[in-house]
């Protein structure tokens, strides 16, 4: 848009003179003729009670004030008047908004929106709407309070003279603000050239290894006795449908192999203390001790089951000279699978020419085992279990003698 100068517009000495610096009498006579053409055009339209009518003196006694100010201003010019104007207008409206700005609980500064620029602000998140209508969220949520503040708090703030609202909001005394994060040193240029340098790692030494365990364990061990690579336990067909299942339900994600592991019969070993300690208090009493095992021939008197690092089943004899079946007892979700046949199996083999005892509570299913491989009952006694198990357990106090003769 050009902008012309003031004095240029109501000069009276160009040849072409604007109307509005023509005479009195042709100023009055052209205001005469756009009044009778306004007034044919509204001829029919009706006006709303209240609404005057319009008045051709009152339009040309508004630019009487136009030549006073023009007399005022001599040779200046408007622009050269109106930009001092306007810095001291700038200046003032920024010591005004400094004056409201406020600091919240972060140490910000926040200070109320002018009208032009939530004006500005609201026509940039209309036009930045998709033309589909369809706008995000938050931009809606910020269209409805630029509205607001717009329509309703600014006008209602100016008709009543009220203050503008606090912006910074009270911090709940029950809060506090976060602590600064504590700075991190950068990591040592020598570490990070040695982990870079790392092409392989072993698989005994990775983390799939920790998590799922490795088979060759048990060949690095003493005792080795046996692995099984066909068993098939109600626990592993379990694990292989939660694999699938995964896999059907994200075939978007990268997809591990699950490697099958074999079923390890091994001598016991301190690292299967613990574990075994568990499975024995789970399936007889709590407190059972075995670590004396350790002392006595475990290649010969000890089986213990492991599936990668776990175990799942475990035999012992008290001694090669006393060939007393402690325990024998499988994990539950192993059963089904031949783990106590192979255990009792390798023991029998292990101790030759030698009767073997034990004791079997009157209900326990094992009783079909034993009778498989040969025991036969030789005596029953009453009470037998009455001091190590629960008086509400459900496995019979009473108990058979059961003896394999060589």
């Amino acid at each position: 848009m050009v902008k012309r100068k003031l004095s240029d517009v109501y000069s009276t000495s160009s040849e072409d003179e604007d109307e509005y610096v023509e005479s009195p009498r042709k100023r009055r006579n052209s205001q005469a003729i756009r009044t009778t053409k306004r007034r044919k055009q509204n001829s029919g339209r009706s006006t709303d009670k209240g609404v005057r009518s319009y008045d051709a003196e009152a339009e040309a006694a508004l630019w009487m004030p136009l030549a006073v100010l023009e007399a005022e201003l001599g040779p200046a010019s408007f622009e050269e008047i109106i930009q001092e104007s306007l810095a001291a207008f700038l200046e003032a409206k920024e010591m005004f908004l400094r004056s409201q700005a406020e600091v919240d609980h972060l140490g910000q500064k926040l200070r109320p929106l002018a009208i032009s620029e939530v004006n500005s602000l609201l026509s940039q998140l209309q036009q930045s709407s998709s033309p589909s209508g369809d706008v995000n969220p938050v931009d809606r949520l910020l269209i409805r309070k630029l509205k607001l503040e717009k329509l309703t708090a600014a006008q209602h703030r100016r008709t009543f003279s009220l203050p503008s609202p606090r912006l910074a909001l009270d911090f709940p005394q029950t809060m506090k603000a976060l602590d600064p994060l504590p700075k991190v040193s950068p990591p040592d240029k020598t570490v990070i050239d040695a982990l870079m340098a790392i092409s392989t790692t072993r698989y005994s030494s990775s983390l799939v290894a920790r998590i799922a365990g490795h088979a060759s364990t048990s060949h690095d061990r003493p005792g080795y006795l046996h692995r099984d690579w066909e068993a098939q336990t109600p626990w592993m067909d379990l694990m292989d449908d939660i694999h699938e299942h995964h896999s059907l339900a994200h075939p978007d994600r990268e997809q591990t192999s699950r490697p099958s592991a074999p079923i390890d019969y091994q001598a016991l070993h301190p690292s299967h203390i613990l574990q075994v300690h568990d499975l024995l208090s789970r399936t007889f009493w709590p407190g059972i001790d075995i670590s004396d095992s350790l002392q006595y021939s475990p290649e010969q008197c000890t089986v213990v089951a492991t599936y990668r690092n776990l175990v799942v089943g475990a035999a012992f004899l008290s001694s090669p000279q006393e060939t007393y079946i402690t325990y024998l007892a499988v994990r539950v979700g192993w059963e089904s699978s031949q783990i106590a046949t192979k255990m009792l199996y390798t023991l029998i083999t292990r101790n030759p020419r030698r009767d073997i005892l034990l004791h079997v509570s009157a209900n326990n299913p094992a009783m079909l085992l034993y009778n498989r491989f040969g025991f036969k009952a030789e005596e029953f006694i009453v009470g037998f279990y009455e001091d190590y198990l629960d008086r509400q357990s459900r496995i019979s106090k009473n108990a058979f003698r059961l003896r394999l003769r060589c």
